[in-house]
C-alpha cells in the first residue's frame, strides 16, 4: 500500500456505527415486537426470531449457543427445540464444537441462510423505498428494471464461519502496517476469530519498522508470524531474499479467484512469474479536489499538470488560510514516492522498462539488466513541476508526508491533495469536514504527451518462507479468509476505502458507501491503474530514498534541478551496479 510513515495513527473510521445489515435486522426485530404486542392473536414466529438472533450474533461476533437460540425464539422450550432442529436439517444452521468432547456447540448461520438473507434484505429495501421513498421512488423503480435488481442479486455475501475451526498452537499471528484499513481488521478481530475458530494476534508497525521487522523475522530460525503484510514495492526484495514463500508451493491459487483482483494489484504481487502474496489492499494514489471550490471558481477538474498548476494558483489564498495543493514532500521515503509518481505523470518509469500496450512491462525484472532513468527530459519536467507546486503549497509542505497532507485537506485549508484512497476516511466519514461529500477523485493528471495514471499502492499478505511447516496449512486457510471478497466487503462496511477485487467494487452496498469504488473501477477498466511507476525491484527502496533526499535539497534551493537529477542518477546507478559495471 502506500508507504505511510511515522507512528501508528489514530483510526478515522467508526467501527461501532451500525452497518446496513444490522440496521435492517434491528428493524425486523422491532417490527415483530410491535406486531406481537399489538395483536394478541399473533404468536412469535420461532424460525424468524431464531434466524434474526443468529444473524445479529454473526454480525456482532457474538457467540450463540443452543440455549440462547431457544430463548430468542419466544416460544415454549419443546417447540423451540423442534424449530431449531428443522432449521439444522434444512441447512440453515451450522453447529461448531466448542469443546474437545464435541458435546457442546456454538450455533452459526450457514452459507445458505446468509445468501438467503442478502437476497431478502435487498428485496425489503426496494419494497420500503417503493412504498415510502417519496421522490426516490421513480429513480429506484427505474434502477430496478434497468439492472439494479440483477446487480443486487450479485451482492457479495457476508462472511460465513468455518465448520471446523483452525487448529494451531497460539492462534494465528499476523504482522501488518498501522494504517486505517488494517486497523479496521483489528477492530473486527472478534468476528474473524469466530469465522476461523481460533485466536488472532496482530502487531502493527509504521512503514519503515514493518520492513525492518519483516527482514529480521526472515533471519530467525522460525518465523514469529503466520502471515505478514508487504508493501508492493518490496515484493522483489522479499522474494529474492527469501522472506516470503511462493504461494503456488503451498496452495492452489485458483482458490483465490485471481481474475477477480484488479489486474495491476494481482500482477504487482508477482516476482519472476510467481505470486508471493495475495492483494489485501489496492489503494491507488489519486488527486483529491474540492468540487465546490472548483465550481465557485469556474474551474474544470484538472486533466493535465498544467491544469493542476492553474487551479492551484487560482485557489491559493494564504491570507485567508487556504492553500492550493498538498503532497508528499517530506525528506526521504515520502518525497521519494512523489518523485517516482511525478516522473510517471510525464510518461516515463524510473527504470528503463519496455513500452507495452497500456504502459510499461515489468515481467522481465527478476532477470535483472535494468537501469535507473532519473536524469532524463521527463525527470527534468517532473522536477520543474514540483518546484511550481511548491509555490501554491502550505508553508510546512517540506515536512508533510502521508497523513499530514490529507488532514489539512479534510480540515478545509487545502483545495487539492495527492493522496491514497485509504486516507479518504479522514473526510468521507467526518460530516464536519468541509470536504465531506464535496470531493472528486481523479487519476494523476498527465504531463504533455503522456496519459493519466493512477499509481497503484497497497499491501499484499504473504506467508513467511521460514514458517514452521506444521503451521502452513492454517496460515493458508487464514490468508484465504482475510483476503476473500466477503472479508473485503466487511472492511469497506466498517470504514476502509481500499479494495483489491472487482466483485467487491461492484457490490451495490459497497457502491453506496463511497464514490471512490466506482471511480477506481472506471480507472481500472480504462487501464489507468498501473504499478510500473514503482517497479518492485530489490533496489527500489534505496532508489526512493535517494530521490527523496536529492529532490528535497532541490526544493530547499540547495541544488538546481539538473544537479539534483544528475546526483540522484549517479547514486542510483551505484546502487543497482555497486561494482561499477555498465
Amino acid at each position: 500500500m502506500n508507504a505511510l510513515g511515522g507512528h501508528r495513527q489514530s483510526n478515522p473510521v467508526s467501527p461501532q456505527a451500525k452497518s446496513e445489515p444490522l440496521e435492517l435486522l434491528a428493524f425486523l426485530e422491532d417490527f415483530s415486537d410491535e406486531l406481537e404486542d399489538a395483536l394478541d392473536i399473533i404468536t412469535p414466529n420461532a424460525h424468524l426470531r431464531m434466524a434474526l438472533h443468529l444473524l445479529q450474533g454473526h454480525y456482532n461476533a457474538r457467540t450463540i449457543t443452543p440455549t440462547s437460540l431457544v430463548s430468542a425464539s419466544r416460544v415454549p422450550y419443546a417447540t423451540a427445540n423442534r424449530r431449531m432442529k428443522e432449521m439444522i436439517e434444512d441447512g440453515l444452521i451450522e453447529q461448531r464444537p466448542r469443546t474437545k468432547s464435541g458435546k457442546s456447540f456454538s450455533m452459526h448461520p450457514s452459507e445458505k441462510l446468509l445468501a438467503q438473507w442478502v437476497q431478502l434484505s435487498g428485496r425489503l429495501r426496494r419494497l420500503a423505498d417503493g412504498h415510502f421513498g417519496g421522490q426516490r421512488k421513480a429513480r429506484d423503480t427505474e434502477d430496478y428494471y434497468f439492472s439494479a435488481s440483477y446487480t443486487a442479486a450479485q451482492s457479495v455475501p457476508p462472511l460465513s464461519v468455518r465448520t471446523e475451526p483452525l487448529k494451531v498452537p497460539g492462534g494465528i499471528r499476523v504482522l501488518v502496517h498501522g494504517d486505517p484499513t488494517f486497523m479496521v481488521m483489528d477492530n473486527l478481530k472478534r468476528q474473524f476469530e469466530q469465522v476461523i475458530g481460533i485466536e488472532i494476534s496482530q502487531r502493527a508497525f509504521s512503514i519503515d519498522r514493518l520492513r525492518e521487522e519483516g527482514l529480521r523475522n526472515a533471519a530467525r530460525p522460525t518465523s514469529r508470524y503466520d502471515i505478514i503484510a508487504v508493501d508492493l514495492p518490496w515484493i522483489g526484495e522479499f522474494a529474492e531474499k527469501g522472506v516470503l514463500m511462493p504461494l503456488d508451493q503451498v496452495m492452489d491459487l485458483a482458490r483465490l479467484d485471481p481474475a477477480d483482483f484488479h489486474t495491476a494489484g494481482w500482477k504487482a504481487a508477482h516476482w519472476g512469474g510467481r505470486a508471493y502474496g495475495v492483494p489485501a489492499q489496492t489503494t491507488p494514489e489519486l488527486l483529491f479536489y474540492r468540487r465546490d471550490l472548483f465550481a465557485d471558481a469556474g474551474l474544470e477538474p484538472p486533466a493535465t499538470t498544467d491544469a493542476v498548476l492553474k487551479a492551484a494558483r487560482k485557489l491559493h489564498d494564504p491570507r485567508h488560510g487556504r492553500y492550493g495543493i498538498a503532497w508528499n514532500a517530506a525528506r526521504g521515503t515520502a518525497l521519494g514516492h512523489t518523485v517516482l509518481m511525478t516522473i510517471a505523470d510525464f510518461g516515463q518509469p524510473i527504470l528503463d522498462l519496455p513500452a507495452i500496450a497500456g504502459g510499461f512491462g515489468t515481467d522481465h525484472l527478476a532477470s535483472g539488466g535494468y537501469q535507473a532513468t532519473i536524469d532524463t527530459d521527463a525527470g527534468l519536467l517532473a522536477a520543474e513541476y514540483l518546484l511550481e507546486l511548491l509555490k501554491y503549497s502550505p508553508p510546512d509542505i517540506l515536512s508533510m508526508s502521508w497523513y499530514e497532507r490529507v488532514r489539512p485537506y479534510a480540515a478545509g485549508s487545502i483545495a487539492m491533495a495527492y493522496g491514497y484512497t485509504l486516507l479518504a476516511p479522514y473526510f468521507e466519514l467526518d460530516e464536519t469536514s468541509p470536504a465531506y461529500g464535496q470531493t472528486g477523485y481523479l487519476p494523476h493528471p498527465a504531463g504533455p504527451g503522456a496519459r493519466p495514471v493512477a499509481p497503484v499502492g497497497g499491501y499484499v499478505m504473504g506467508i513467511p518462507a521460514n514458517l514452521a511447516p506444521e503451521r502452513v496449512p492454517a496460515a493458508v486457510e487464514a490468508l484465504t479468509v482475510f483476503t476473500s471478497p466477503e472479508a473485503q466487503k466487511l472492511y469497506v462496511q466498517n470504514g476502509s476505502r481500499t479494495n483489491p477485487r472487482y466483485s467487491v467494487g461492484s457490490d451495490p452496498e459497497v457502491r453506496r458507501t463511497s464514490p471512490i469504488f466506482e471511480a477506481i473501477d472506471a480507472m481500472s477498466w480504462r487501464d489507468e491503474l498501473q504499478f510500473w511507476p514503482r517497479p518492485p525491484v530489490p533496489e527500489i527502496g534505496g532508489i526512493i530514498k535517494i530521490c527523496g533526499e536529492e529532490f528535497h535539497d532541490m526544493l530547499r534551493g540547495i541544488k538546481s534541478p539538473r544537479v539534483a537529477l544528475r546526483t540522484a542518477q549517479t547514486r542510483a546507478d551505484a546502487l543497482i551496479r555497486p561494482d561499477g559495471s555498465p
